[in-house]
């Protein structure tokens, strides 16, 4: 067989045997994404205390945000009141992992894998929070929304007439409301007097109107839907695709003594972590690669030291630390990822050697073994793969149709 072929045959198997796992994450992310909202993550991290910081890390640890989806999700919870800590806390555990990466770590590395990244996306999450809370004493930061009142409301940017002060009635009062008259700022012409909304909530008719347009099931359903197949699966298509391929590629070409030259200890571990800080990857993309490094000869604790440094960090991710947060929580936060990921990598080590666990390591084989392929397997690929043409097909159209309009207006 040529290495090609063998290269497609790699891919093609990592790509089923993720297909069923990963399916299952997306479908228990987007519950998550409806039934979660973001007021409760505020709620609980606005403070500098160890709780919130440790509120964080669980909050953010099943969270289907990669790392890209995170940056934006951490810097609008800073600019909501949320602390230094407890944004590194988020936004170290967020990233590390997630409902879709475990399943995924479940297929594809076995159950210690699926048991351990979680826990150690949550401890080092609130060793980085921690490590910001006593090197870095800023204050936390405050919202940038400021209460609107009547003194500070500005006049018209071109009237030169003096506004005319609203009033307000009970939303029940019997007394008729007087029209309010509207202008445009930069208008010359004498505005036209509206009425005002006169509905009241007191109405039934207006209550029962809101009532009516709550979200059913069906609704929540959709939303559900949209999600996960739609804008969730679009932002890790590439990344994970990109992964397997690496996998495939090392676990085709890469001598299994190559990695193994550089050993089990820390200059491993090093290695793995200087790798994964420049890379943009996601939790989930990062496990078939992980795979193939396992199959290459790495220990499992270089490996995880992979895991949590990857997907943790990247170039986006520290320039907006940079930004949002300063330099000092920035070399903090690297500090602090490098350490944990891989203290945590000899843990596992010795975890791995002290009570035999090598049996609950797998290498994504089970779909394989024996030269069988499962028919499940093989399903969950055709519909996953559809799903990402017809995601692939639609962000065509949508460029098509933008660029002719574009050429139009010309």
């Amino acid at each position: 067989m040529s290495d090609i072929a063998l290269l497609a045959q790699n891919f093609l198997l990592l790509f089923m045997e993720s297909a069923p796992w990963l399916l299952l994450g997306l479908l228990v992310a987007g519950l998550m994404h409806e039934l979660v909202p973001i007021s409760i993550l505020q709620k609980h991290m606005g403070s500098a205390s160890t709780g919130a910081v440790g509120k964080a890390a669980v909050i953010g640890a099943p969270l289907p945000l990669c790392s890209c989806g995170v940056i934006p999700a951490a810097v609008g919870l800073r600019r909501s009141g949320a602390s230094k800590p407890a944004t590194v806390s988020f936004l170290v555990s967020t990233p590390e992992t997630g409902v879709d990466s475990v399943s995924v770590s479940y297929a594809l590395l076995g159950p210690l894998f699926a048991i351990v990244r979680p826990f150690c996306a949550i401890v080092s999450a609130i060793y980085a929070g921690m490590m910001v809370k006593w090197f870095d004493k800023e204050a936390p930061a405050t919202t940038h929304e400021a209460p609107a009142t009547p003194a500070q409301a500005p006049q018209s940017c071109c009237s030169s007439k003096a506004e005319v002060a609203e009033t307000t009635t009970s939303c029940c009062s019997s007394k008729p409301i007087e029209p309010v008259s509207t202008t445009s700022c930069c208008s010359t012409e004498k505005a036209q007097a509206t009425p005002a909304s006169t509905s009241s909530c007191c109405d039934s008719e207006s209550s029962s109107a809101s009532h009516a347009n709550k979200p059913g099931f069906t609704d929540k359903v959709a939303a559900i839907w949209q999600f996960s197949s739609g804008k969730l699966l679009i932002d890790i298509t590439v990344w994970l695709l990109i992964g397997l391929a690496l996998a495939a590629a090392i676990q085709t070409w890469v001598p299994t003594d190559f990695l193994t030259s550089w050993g089990d200890g820390l200059v491993a571990m090093l290695v793995m972590a200087v790798i994964g800080i420049p890379m943009y990857i996601c939790a989930t993309a990062s496990t078939p690669i992980a795979v193939g490094f396992l199959s290459a000869g790495l220990s499992p604790g270089a490996v995880l030291v992979f895991l949590l440094a990857g997907p943790a960090t990247n170039i986006s991710t520290m320039g907006m630390i940079a930004k949002e947060m300063g330099k000092r929580t920035l070399m903090l936060y690297i500090v602090s990822v490098m350490s944990a990921s891989i203290v945590l990598g000899y843990g596992l080590n010795l975890l791995v050697d002290q009570f035999s666990l090598q049996s609950w390591i797998a290498l994504g084989q089970s779909t394989h073994e024996h030269g069988e392929i499962s028919p499940i397997y093989a399903l969950c690929a055709v519909l996953l793969g559809g799903l990402m043409i017809r995601n692939g097909w639609q962000a065509l159209q949508k460029r098509v149709t933008k660029s002719s309009q574009a050429s139009c207006c010309h």
